[in-house]
């Protein structure tokens, strides 16, 4: 890492409960590809002032975590198509004071049912209804999946996602049981009030053919350890995070590292 000097180039993320993932990916590929760049986590007090820091300040990078990915809609500047597409961010770019809001997990989400190969003709539970339940439900939606139940307790939230996709809605899981069943929710993640809580009843898991958590601290939420228990195919937020973080990388610095590189970033980052 170089030494901090007055020309190294910031970007940061912003989350309620920050982790090291981020950080430690991007700082790794900085080192391995020699850039005069630092990339710091943050947990704001005031969303609209750490917005107008990153503009006031040069920030390049701002990367953007629950539960924020749908409020900084109104302090950006350009909502590229993906992002506007399902009024969810998750990435900002500062260009010269412009700020332009994308949304890489929809690549994430999308990438992982085909590296799976989940069928599209799976049942599907989708547990949330927040921003990064809109880029899962887009992904699930272009993929070809139409057996889909959002469950959120929030039912306006709930009901305008499910209906902006086709999808059918419930406020609980209660017995449903489904051939897929992803958790978008924050339940389980470290620092949470819910961080040793199942986001899915037992009986979902054991009926379920692929289970997935997007959240990414811990690598092995309570849900993940329940399915690999009992052998499912788990997809990992650790695995959103990693690819949804290179794309951010790639906005960032115009640079697409190797596969290697890539891996060697990964590695570290689950290091810790």
């Amino acid at each position: 890492m170089p030494i901090l000097n007055k020309d190294m180039t910031l970007c940061i993320s912003l989350s309620a409960r920050p982790s090291n993932n981020g950080t430690r990916f991007h700082n790794h590929l900085y080192d391995q590809l020699g850039l005069n760049w630092i990339y710091k986590a943050f947990a704001p007090t005031d969303l609209g002032q750490a917005i107008a820091g990153v503009r006031g300040l040069g920030i390049r990078g701002c990367a953007v975590s629950m539960p924020y990915k749908e409020d900084v809609i109104a302090l950006v500047d350009v909502m590229d198509p993906s992002a506007k597409a399902i009024d969810s961010v998750n990435t900002i770019v500062n260009d010269g004071g412009t700020l332009t809001a994308y949304n890489t997990d929809y690549t994430a989400i999308e990438q992982l049912l085909q590296r799976n190969a989940v069928p599209a003709a799976y049942s599907v539970l989708l547990r949330g209804a927040g921003g990064m339940a809109k880029a899962t439900a887009a992904a699930l939606r272009d993929a070809g999946f139409r057996d889909v139940t959002v469950i959120a307790r929030n039912e306006e939230a709930g009901r305008a996602l499910a209906g902006l996709y086709g999808f059918a809605w419930r406020a609980d899981v209660d017995a449903l049981t489904a051939d897929m069943i992803i958790n978008v929710t924050p339940i389980g993640m470290a620092g949470g009030p819910d961080a040793e809580a199942l986001s899915f009843p037992q009986e979902a898991v054991d009926a379920a053919k692929v289970v997935f958590d997007v959240v990414a601290l811990p690598a092995e939420t309570p849900l993940i350890k329940a399915a690999r228990a009992a052998g499912k195919t788990v997809i990992t937020g650790a695995e959103v995070a990693t690819i949804q973080a290179l794309e951010q990388f790639v906005l960032y610095t115009g640079i697409r590292p190797s596969d290697e590189q890539v891996r060697a970033a990964e590695d570290f980052m689950r290091a810790q």
